[in-house]
């Protein structure tokens, strides 16, 4: 990656988080590492958009009102047009046992809050690089 190109430049990212600091945070962050970012407060929401633009990841809080992440995923997960998204973990869900928990329910990774504004973009694209359908989009990773 070059420090003059933005990692993320060509992507479009959903973060779908209730809290709208949390939310407000990972849109500028993503923004600057010059990805299109789509936002949603809910699962429901997140559904909508999804059909609509497509993403090529999603961020997701696990919980939320009307739709949490946890039905979000197994939404996803259970339909052929996204099931192969990948779908990051995004919440304050640090204890024992959780990560494993959100990867067993079919999240890619898990990525906890308050987010690092010197290590999110990094960490997310340390996530997608493992993805062979994705890695070759950073170019030098």
């Amino acid at each position: 990656m070059s420090p003059t190109q933005p990692e993320l430049s060509g992507w479009t990212v959903l973060v779908v988080d209730d809290e709208e600091d949390s939310l407000d945070v990972a849109r500028r962050l993503l923004k600057k590492a010059g990805a299109d970012v789509l936002s949603a407060s809910n699962g429901r929401e997140a559904l909508t958009l999804i059909r609509k633009h497509r993403p090529d990841c999603i961020l997701s809080d696990l919980s939320m009102p009307e739709m949490d992440g946890w039905l979000l995923i197994k939404e996803l997960k259970d339909s052929r047009p996204t099931e192969q998204i990948p779908v990051i973990a995004l919440t304050a869900h640090a204890m024992p046992g959780d990560r494993q928990r959100a990867m067993e329910a079919g999240f890619h990774n898990y990525i906890t809050k308050p987010l690092d504004a010197r290590k999110f973009v990094q960490q997310l694209v340390v996530i997608l690089v493992d993805f062979p359908d994705f890695a070759h989009r950073f170019s030098g990773v």
